[in-house]
């Protein structure tokens, strides 16, 4: 679906002049004489001659800058501002003085939303058709966003903006992510000057292992009351204030995208003790308090219904009162943490007020899907649980309801608390019903925009606000980048209905596809179905897609999606799922394969190939994502390495993942441990006796029998010094995917939180001997 948009206000000639470089200017007589244009004159004397300085690109005077802040996982009944039942005074603040738009989608999950709304484009004509961990060898998937589809950031860096982008950033394949790169797409590569943040999915509030540019850091060491979120704001505050200091007269652009409202649902004691008691109602209460405040506020459509209860979610009413307190705190702390981060925002947009910035600064607020389900029906103090497709039990849940939101956990929600949040749409993230693709979206811009307070109701997507951007700042599309053509945008510029709330919509179509759930809105109508009826929080669920049952629904009409017309109407649902069709094979949407273990395997096979051997050296080998390490999870390997010990040595030979799950190889009172942590909790741990001084052989030798429970790997792990069995401890069940979404693979310490329990985060546990290599061995 190909677009065109058209770019208001005036183009400096500089501007085209300094980015478009013609074949005539390279044929320049100065060119030919220096090597680069010189258009002034050089004689003997200097008397004689006349200076001429090149110059850099500069937008003209009252260019706006940008501001994108991108939450995650934050639904579209969250904000106060949009009916929900959290307090987001800053936020409020901006849609006050600006626009809200009550009709705005996403594609359903992180990645594909985040590379979408860089780029302009659907999310599989740049390779972003699902998320970068399950990516497939086909352009709609493969996760490599093209050097044809580069990003608004990098227009509007030939323009002459300076861009800063803070958060998340987890669009770039994690094999990519290391220190040796490549840095094609990194945000560096994709047009942002300076960068800080993490390149995963989430990360650890409280130890965040983030990027400065191209370094990795651990700047939460030594500061006591880190929180992500705050020093997010930090960074923010310093480089724009640096920023107008130093270069008042170019124009930035920043990209803030912090954890929240992703999991870990991690925020400060004092924030959720403000929430204490204030959703024991529970979800289905929560879901008609938020409806009224939305019909109330206008933020839905006179008549809108709430749409039932999902079938799997039990009714509040029914939960035993012990489920019901667990609950309540779950969502007590989600409320604390977005509140604590709308504070940050705050502390942003005091900093903008006070640097004269704030009114000529276009802000956009949305989200990149809905609430996320992916908490299941317990919800769970470790997100690892999800990730390997199990369900947390009540009980071990229970067991950290005192420090639910705090260090020790990694929480998410249960999925009732999702759907609340989505009200009063039907589903969760990954579903591309309106629960999992319709967003709030905040604009506020005073020195464009007249209107104030007022909601607009024309359909949009993600997808829109590159091109936006290109219009408010008057930036030209550029046909070509640094060589590579670039593909025509697919979004269109919302400008249009800054100050006329009732033009018709110039988006009038949209398909959506995300994990084999699809979905098109042509004209008022939309046809969806939910891949074999699953949920998030089921994992790995196949099923044929011709039987899978489509829905039909007149969003004129039927706001929230409440009344499935399929039956009524067979004949509209059949020229939408043809025209649907037609939109899958534009966009690069086909093949549809819905065996995500599989994905993950043939990834990892095109990845390592028949590769058995693995050499890891100190200490460059760290912070390497987990994923482009050895690739040993349910497979029989061998750990090696040769020390030269006084007996004085301690520390970790190499770790794997975090508090969450992983494993460590380690020395500790001259004794060997390896320690697998399945689950924060329960800890298959071998040790050997004391090795003494002199060199040392050592060995840890896993050979893979299959799980306990069906379908998980387990197996049996060895300790071998010198050649010696010393040790060997059962390993029942493992894990199947993830240890973790952000924590690394390391030689020579444990980065981020410790793996095991053994051994404490201070200083990461380094090794304090001669550690040369680290052998890894795939042996089955």
């Amino acid at each position: 679906m190909k677009r065109e948009i058209l770019l208001t206000g005036l183009i400096p000639a500089g501007i085209i002049a300094s980015t478009v470089c013609s074949a005539q200017e390279h044929k320049d007589e100065s060119f030919e004489k220096y090597g680069q244009e010189f258009k002034g004159k050089i004689a003997e004397s200097y008397e004689d001659s006349k200076e001429w300085w090149p110059t850099s690109p500069k937008p003209p005077a009252g260019t706006p800058n940008v501001m994108i802040i991108l939450l995650d996982d934050t639904g579209f009944g969250h904000l106060n501002c949009f009916g929900g039942l959290i307090d987001t005074p800053n936020i409020d603040r901006l849609a006050a003085n600006g626009l809200r738009y009550n009709n705005f989608h996403t594609t359903a999950l992180c990645s594909p939303s985040r590379a979408s709304i860089m780029a302009g484009r659907n999310h599989h004509r740049i390779g972003l058709g699902s998320h970068s961990l399950t990516a497939m060898g086909f352009p709609g998937y493969n996760a490599f966003p093209p050097e044809s589809g580069k990003s608004v950031a990098k227009h509007l860096q030939k323009a002459g903006f300076v861009n800063y982008a803070i958060g998340k950033w987890d669009h770039t394949p994690l094999y990519e992510v290391s220190e040796s790169g490549p840095f094609d797409r990194w945000p560096s590569g994709e047009g942002f000057d300076h960068y800080y943040g993490f390149m995963a999915a989430d990360a650890d509030n409280y130890r965040s292992l983030v990027w400065r540019d191209h370094y990795p850091m651990e700047d939460w060491e030594g500061r006591p009351g880190y929180h992500y979120s705050a020093t997010m704001a930090d960074e923010a505050i310093r480089n724009i204030t640096s920023h107008v200091s130093v270069s008042p007269d170019k124009p930035f652009m920043m990209f803030w995208a912090p954890v929240a409202m992703h999991s870990p649902h991690q925020a400060p004691p004092e924030y959720i003790e403000k929430y204490k008691g204030k959703f024991d109602m529970g979800w289905d209460e929560a879901r008609k308090i938020i409806h009224k405040r939305q019909l109330e506020m206008g933020i839905i459509p006179k008549g809108t219904k709430l749409t039932k209860r999902t079938n799997e979610i039990p009714a509040w009413k029914d939960l035993k009162p012990e489920e019901q307190k667990l609950y309540a705190r779950q969502m007590e702390v989600f409320a604390a943490m977005l509140t604590h981060v709308d504070e940050q925002i705050g502390r942003m947009l005091a900093m903008l007020e006070r640097t004269g910035t704030l009114d000529n600064t276009i802000i956009f607020v949305t989200s990149d899907n809905g609430s996320s389900g992916e908490g299941g029906l317990a919800g769970t103090f470790n997100e690892t649980y999800v990730l390997n497709g199990r369900q947390t039990s009540f009980e071990a849940n229970m067991k950290h309801y005192e420090g639910w939101g705090g260090q020790e956990t990694y929480p998410h929600f249960h999925a009732g608390w999702a759907l609340a949040g989505n009200t009063p749409f039907q589903y969760f993230k990954q579903i591309v019903h309106r629960g999992g693709i319709q967003d709030a979206l905040v604009i506020h811009w005073p020195a464009g925009i007249k209107a104030k307070g007022e909601i607009r109701q024309q359909y949009h997507h993600i997808i829109d606000i590159a091109p936006t951007i290109l219009d408010v700042t008057g930036v030209p599309f550029l046909k070509e980048i640094d060589g590579h053509e670039q593909m025509e945008l697919d979004g269109v510029s919302m400008a249009y209905s800054f100050d006329t709330p009732d033009a018709p919509t110039n988006h009038p179509e949209q398909y959506f596809e995300l994990f084999g759930n699809r979905a098109i809105y042509k004209d008022g109508w939309k046809a969806v179905t939910i891949h074999a009826g699953r949920m998030p929080w089921d994992v790995n669920v196949t099923a044929p897609f011709d039987s899978d049952i489509w829905e039909l629904y007149n969003i004129e009409e039927d706001f929230s999606e409440a009344n499935n017309l399929a039956e009524k109407y067979p004949e509209k649902l059949e020229e939408l799922k043809n025209r649907w069709d037609e939109l899958a094979w534009e966009n690069n949407v086909y093949p549809l394969y819905d065996d995500m273990l599989m994905r993950i395997a043939k990834q990892q096979d095109n990845l390592f190939g028949d590769r058995k051997e693995f050499v890891y050296y100190n200490p460059g080998a760290r912070r390497i994502a987990e994923k482009a390490s050895a690739p040993v999870k349910g497979r029989s390997h061998t750990i090696e390495t040769t020390l030269e010990l006084t007996g004085r040595e301690e520390g970790v030979i190499v770790a794997c993942g975090g508090f969450t799950g992983g494993y460590t190889l380690f020395i500790k009172d001259n004794r060997v441990f390896y320690d697998y942590n399945y689950y924060n909790g329960l800890y298959y741990t071998v040790e050997s006796p004391p090795v003494g001084k002199g060199k040392v052989d050592i060995k840890f030798d896993f050979i893979e029998t299959g799980g306990v429970t069906k379908g998980l790997p387990g197996g049996r792990g060895e300790l071998f010094i010198n050649g010696k069995k010393v040790g060997e401890v059962e390993m029942p069940d493992m894990h199947i995917s993830t240890f973790s979404l952000s924590e690394t693979f390391d030689v020579g310490i444990d980065a981020g939180t410790p793996v095991s329990d053994k051994y404490t985060v201070k200083n990461h546990f380094p090794f304090t001997g001669e550690l040369n290599k680290v052998i890894f061995t795939l042996t089955e």
